[in-house]
């Protein structure tokens, strides 16, 4: 005679199938991450690049305004 019933073998492979699909899920979620990680970094240096052009264009229109006869910039006499 066994030492383990049939119930308790069908607990343990349903037990063991459960943590098959939680390992895979881990493994899926990590991959998840890392992909994320690589578009956050992406799209923050893309922010960085747009934020350096608006700068760069503010600049240049600043400079352009400030070249308009009876601009902000020029003093009232």
């Amino acid at each position: 005679m066994g030492y383990y019933s049939d119930g308790m073998i069908s607990d343990f492979h349903q037990l063991s199938e459960k943590i098959v699909k939680l390992a895979e899920l881990a493994q899926s979620l990590r991959r998840e991450n890392a992909d994320l990680r690589l578009s956050l970094a992406s799209l923050s240096a893309e922010n960085a690049d747009l934020a350096r052009r608006i700068e760069e264009a503010y600049t240049r229109v600043s400079a352009l305004l400030d070249k308009i006869p009876g601009g902000q910039n020029e003093e009232v006499a």
